[in-house]
C-alpha cells in the first residue's frame, strides 16, 4: 500500500516539471535587459572619457576594460535566446506563438554579433580617441546587427500585444504597440542625440522584460 501511494504521488508531482522549466527559460528574457543596462550604466559611470551624451553603450567594448562589455553582450544574448525558448513554450498553439519567439531570438543573436564586431572609437572614447568617427568594416557590421536586432525587437513587441490582449491584459497590449514607436523615434534622433538613442534602446529592452514577466504570470484575474 505504501509503495502504491508513493508511486501515485510521484505521478501527480510530475506535471509541474515542464512548467518550472518554462518559467526558468522565461526568466532569461526577464533579466536580460535590466542586467545589460545595469552593467552598461556602471561601466559608463566609471570608465575614463565615457560620456552618455556623446557615447553609445556599445563603445564600452573598446579599450583595456572592453572585455567586460563584450561579456555583457554575450550574456544578454544568451539570456534573450533562452527567453525566446520560454516564450515558444508559453505561447505554443496560441496568438503570437510562432513569430514572437523567432523575433526575440533574432534580437538576442544581434547581441552576439555586436560582441563579435565591435563599434568604432570616436567622440572622445576610449580616452584619447578623436572626436570624429571613421566607419570601419567591423563598425558597419556592428551597426547593421543593431539595426536588424532592434527592428526584430519592435516587431516582437507588436506581435506580443496579441497574447497580452488574449489573456486580458488589454492596457499592456496597447502599450506594447506604442513602445516600438518610441524606440524607433530614439533611433531616428540618434544623429542629433546619442542619449535619445540609448533611451530608446533601453526602453525596448525593459519593456520586453516587463512583457515577458507579465506573460509568465498567466491570464489576468477578474
Amino acid at each position: 500500500m505504501t509503495h502504491t501511494l508513493s508511486a501515485s504521488q510521484q505521478v501527480t508531482a510530475a506535471p509541474p516539471a515542464p512548467r518550472a522549466a518554462r518559467r526558468a527559460a522565461l526568466a532569461g528574457g526577464v533579466v536580460a535587459g535590466p542586467l545589460f543596462l545595469a552593467a552598461g550604466i556602471v561601466q559608463g559611470c566609471t570608465r575614463d572619457g565615457f560620456d552618455f551624451t556623446r557615447n553609445a553603450i556599445s563603445q564600452l567594448a573598446l579599450g583595456e576594460a572592453g572585455w567586460i562589455q563584450t561579456v555583457d553582450f554575450l550574456v544578454a544574448g544568451a539570456l534573450l535566446i533562452t527567453g525566446a525558448v520560454g516564450l515558444r513554450r508559453e505561447l505554443r498553439g496560441g496568438a503570437g506563438g510562432t513569430w514572437a519567439p523567432v523575433l526575440t531570438a533574432v534580437f538576442g543573436a544581434s547581441f552576439w554579433s555586436a560582441a563579435a564586431f565591435r563599434a568604432d572609437a570616436g567622440a572622445g572614447f576610449p580616452a584619447g580617441a578623436p572626436d570624429t568617427t571613421t566607419l570601419s568594416g567591423h563598425g558597419t557590421v556592428h551597426m547593421a546587427a543593431g539595426m536588424v536586432g532592434y527592428l526584430a525587437l519592435c516587431a516582437a513587441l507588436v506581435v506580443l500585444a496579441r497574447p497580452l490582449a488574449a489573456r486580458g491584459h488589454r492596457g499592456w497590449a496597447v502599450a506594447s504597440r506604442l513602445v516600438p514607436v518610441a524606440v524607433l523615434a530614439g533611433f531616428m534622433a540618434s544623429a542629433a542625440s546619442v542619449l535619445a538613442f540609448t533611451a530608446g534602446a533601453g526602453l525596448g529592452l525593459l519593456w520586453l522584460a516587463a512583457v515577458t514577466a507579465k506573460l509568465s504570470a498567466g491570464p489576468a484575474k477578474h
